[in-house]
Order: structure tokens, then sequence, then C-alpha cells
């Protein structure tokens, strides 16, 4: 098996599943408890905490541990909003969003909140210009992906951030699923209020995550009742999951730049071998774009339809996003960037991790193209 669909998610580490059943095991106290028992998992929460703020270069009170990123970017997104909304009802985003950030959008704007999509150019990018044109006196959040997830183009983050400074009533939420451990960022350095991360995205376990909350910002809390994390995020912790998280990222930022530079070097040869079939058009842009993900169009050949054959051949690839596939529609990023109905539907990702090996191109390109034969036939 060759597995190329890590943008939906990734193999944990073995430390990290250590850790997660050691800790479930045996500190399995409620860290809300007075006793020693929980004061045990309160002290692991700490220690955490603690971690993840310096491999961020943060306070450890700006972090508040989630389920994930579509729960990061939801109390990210609608928190701001509700906590926000006497001051203006304008919030800007881009087109080609996730839909963990998309669809709360939506649910805002049926509430009455006046919604910016900013476009993007045919390569997927963002014109910080657009963003700086579509603010008004009534903005309050702009929340903008820092890696794309299925084209894989990175975003101008950073002059983004230098542009809201000149707006200290605009929050600034950046999605940095895709990003982390990959392309670096700088939060402070950036000047974002608020970040998503995932931790199954860096090989950690589904059900991890966290939302950077940077101090001095206020959200109205999604989940409410005892008042846990910060009195972010009600409900008892996930005790083992938060220590799982934090031991992910620190094995994921400790190898960060050699593990990017790997993807990088296989990411190029994939594509220059897969450039050379006729059929194959790349949806990556050629400069500008994060390290781990290929995507491209198959002429002539549905996506869905492409996938299950390779799956055939023992390779492992996606459509969109692992949280659209299943609604059989095309990528709505291709749509945003100018391509054709036809050219969304047949696209392709590829997404690496450096558990992927340069042994894998060859065989992967092969089955590629095979496949590719083999359904012009049946196809036509």
């Amino acid at each position: 098996m060759i597995y190329l669909d890590n943008s939906a998610t990734t193999k944990p580490y073995d430390e990290v599943i250590q850790s997660f059943t050691k800790v479930a095991t045996t500190y399995y106290g409620n860290p809300s408890s007075l006793h020693q028992f929980g004061v045990q998992a309160e002290n692991l929460m700490t220690k955490s905490r603690e971690q993840v703020g310096q491999l961020l270069h943060v306070s450890p009170k700006e972090i508040i541990f989630t389920s994930g990123g579509t729960e990061g970017n939801n109390m990210a997104i609608k928190g701001t909003a509700m906590k926000y909304r006497n001051r203006g009802r304008h919030i800007i985003t881009t087109a080609i969003e996730h839909d963990s950030v998309h669809e709360p959008f939506k649910q805002l704007q049926e509430l009455g909140f006046d919604v910016t999509y900013l476009p993007v150019s045919r390569e997927g990018f963002v014109d910080p210009h657009d963003l700086k044109d579509a603010i008004t006196a009534e903005t309050i959040l702009v929340s903008i992906m820092h890696v794309n997830n299925e084209i894989g183009t990175i975003q101008p983050i950073e002059e983004i951030g230098k542009i809201l400074k000149e707006y200290p009533t605009v929050l600034y939420h950046v999605d940095h699923v895709q990003g982390i451990g990959k392309v670096p960022l700088s939060l402070r350095g950036a000047h974002i209020d608020l970040c998503t991360i995932s931790g199954h995205k860096i090989h950690g376990l589904k059900g991890t995550g966290i939302l950077y909350i940077s101090q001095g910002v206020e959200l109205s809390p999604l989940i409410s009742g005892g008042a846990q994390e910060l009195q972010k995020r009600s409900g008892t912790e996930n005790v083992p999951g938060v220590v799982s998280f934090a031991k992910a990222m620190r094995l994921t930022m400790e190898h960060a730049s050699k593990n990017s530079n790997k993807m990088k070097k296989m990411q190029s040869e994939l594509k220059s071998q897969l450039e050379k079939h006729e059929r194959i058009i790349m949806n990556t842009p050629a400069e500008g774009a994060a390290p781990h993900i290929l995507n491209f169009t198959v002429k002539g050949i549905k996506g869905e339809v492409f996938v299950h054959a390779l799956e055939e051949k023992g390779v492992f690839v996606s459509t969109t996003s692992a949280c659209s596939s299943k609604r059989q529609k095309p990528s709505k990023t291709l749509l945003g960037m100018g391509k054709s109905y036809e050219e969304a539907d047949q696209s392709i990702r590829i997404s690496l991790s450096h558990f992927n090996d340069f042994n894998e191109i060859t065989p992967t390109v092969n089955a590629i193209f095979t496949v590719i034969e083999e359904l012009k036939k049946v196809m036509g």
C-alpha cells in the first residue's frame, strides 16, 4: 500500500499512541477534581499547554485545547461574531476556504451578518489589496487559511497581517491546519489573533487540536458549562488527547525543516514525472505552494472514478478534501480559480507526509499512467 492522502489524515506517531494509552490507563482522573488523582491530571494538562505554547512561541494562557480543526474554526469565527456583533456585522473570508470555515460564514450570513468572499487568482492566491478594499467601518473579522488543503497555495498571511495591524478593531483568524509543520508561520510576527491547528494532520490523534487566542481577545463560548479551558470551552477535558497532541506537536516541530525539505523534493519529482503525460494538467502552482500537496486534473476521467481505480493498484489518493469528497461535488477551490466544472470534477490530490519515501514515486507514477490507459479504453 502507498498512502498519499495525508491532507485528509496522517498516520499517528507510535510515541503519540503510547502517550495516549499511558495517560488513559494511569492518569484518568478528572482535572477538575480536588483530590490528588485530579491534580495529577491537571498537572499533565498544564505541562502540555506550556509545551505547546513554547513550540508556537506564545503564552500557555493563549492555548485552548479543542477536538480539532472544525471546532477550532467554528469557535474562532462564531465566537468572534457573537462577541463583537454590536461593534459591526461585516466579516471577510475567501472563496476557497475549507468547509469548516465556509459553512460557519454561511450560517452567520443567515443570521444577518454581511459576508465578503474574496476572489482568488487563477493560481489560487488572494490579493491583499482586495482585502484592504473590502474592509469597512463595520468589519470585525477576517478569516484566511494559511495553506489551501486542496491545491497547496500559501496565502500571504504575513502581508495581510501588516494590513490588519492598521485596523485594531478587526480580528484576524488563520486556519493553520495544513500549514503547521510544513510552512513556517510566526503567530506574533503575522499579527494573528486566532489560529486553528488540528492534531490528526500532524501525526497526532483524531479528536485533538488547539485554538490559539491572543491575550486580550474575547470570544463568546460555543459550549457553556463548567468553565473549563480558561472559561472558553466547557466540558471535562480529554487529558489523554491533550497530552498526545502536545507530543505530536513536539515531534512534528523538532523535525519540521528536514521533513519539509524531503517532501518538497518528492513533490518536485512527482510533478516532473506526471507532467509528461498528455492528459495531466497541474493545478498546484509552480511557485508559492506547500511541499506536501500536488493537485492535478486528468482530462476526460472523473476524479472519483480515478481514485477508486488507483485504489485497486494499492495507491490511495483523493479528490477534494475528505470532508467534501463524499458529497460528490467538484472542488469549489478549483472553480474559484476559474477552472471549468469538468476540470474541477476531474481533479486528483496527492498529499505527502515524511513517512512517504522516494522509492514510492516510480510505482505511484506507473500506477497512475496505467489507470489512465485502462480507463481510456473504457471511457474513450
